[in-house]
């Protein structure tokens, strides 16, 4: 099993100080271009940060609910933009006190990483970054948290990390949002809310999460300690140096625009499809 953190050379990619930033979907193409990039290239690996403001990120089953309208005009309302991801999953919350990063690999020619393994690689990571501080970071779902997954990150049994994956051929991406700041019980509110709101308790053939708001906590209360998103984002990479990786600024070469662009039109044209211009 190749052990993708260490002695590796990652790209690294920041959307926050890039000139797409501004663009609305421009997280999500940009990552669905880089997983392409990572799958023809010799680009053994790459991390991509981005965070977002004030955002209600919604899974493809969340367009399924029965009143999404009423659920995504209470989320304007407050204040958030709301798109459709084109990964898997449930509604997510991001904002200025959330880190959200991708480690982006490419397969190995000769064999299968399954999902699994995968998500171990950032379990891993995490674990690695966090080890400072002398707490057991577990993976298992937290039921009535927002997005609720096998591979929810947890300490003391609340959850402060979700990961989800994306893979296109030999190019896999490993995605995680985790909350660092701010106000998370709000968080939780607000996705309650959207099912509420979007339910009206209705039986669907689909199963949304009945969200708790207790469930889940900031990675700084948990700790006990003071910690923003920059210093989460150099605390990972600092993690990957001390496993002998090799950090090189991402290029935004001419091939990676065109898949960029190529994502953001179908990323655009599935959230007007969903909710109109």
């Amino acid at each position: 099993m190749t052990d993708f953190l260490t002695n590796s050379t990652y790209q690294v990619y920041d959307s926050s100080i890039s000139a797409l930033k501004t663009q609305t979907y421009s997280h999500f193409a940009l990552g669905d271009a880089l997983i392409r990039q990572v799958n023809t290239e010799d680009i053994p690996a790459i991390i991509h940060f981005w965070p977002i403001d004030q955002m209600i990120i919604l899974g493809m089953m969340d367009t399924k609910l029965p009143y999404l309208d009423e659920g995504v005009s209470f989320l304007k309302n407050e204040g958030y933009q709301v798109c459709v991801r084109p990964a898997g999953g449930l509604a997510v919350v991001a904002d200025p006190g959330i880190i959200n990063f991708s480690l982006i690999l490419q397969e190995p020619a000769n064999s299968k990483v399954s999902i699994d393994a995968g998500y171990e690689v950032m379990l891993r990571l995490i674990q690695k970054v966090l080890a400072p501080y002398n707490e057991e970071i577990k993976a298992y779902e937290i039921e009535d948290s927002y997005c609720p997954g096998k591979f929810d990150l947890s300490i003391d049994g609340k959850k402060f990390a979700g990961i989800a994956q994306r893979r296109f051929k030999k190019g896999i991406a490993i995605m995680i949002y985790l909350s660092v700041e701010g106000n998370q019980q709000r968080r939780g509110e607000l996705i309650q809310t959207l099912y509420e709101k979007g339910m009206r308790g209705e039986e669907t053939r689909w199963k949304y999460p009945a969200v708790n708001p207790d469930s889940m906590a900031n990675l700084s209360d948990l700790l006990g300690v003071s910690l923003t998103v920059p210093q989460i984002k150099e605390m990972v990479l600092t993690a990957l140096k001390e496993e002998e990786n090799r950090l090189i600024e991402g290029n935004y070469t001419a091939e990676l625009m065109t898949e960029y662009q190529s994502a953001y039109d179908k990323m655009e044209k599935r959230n007007i499809q969903t909710f109109g211009n």
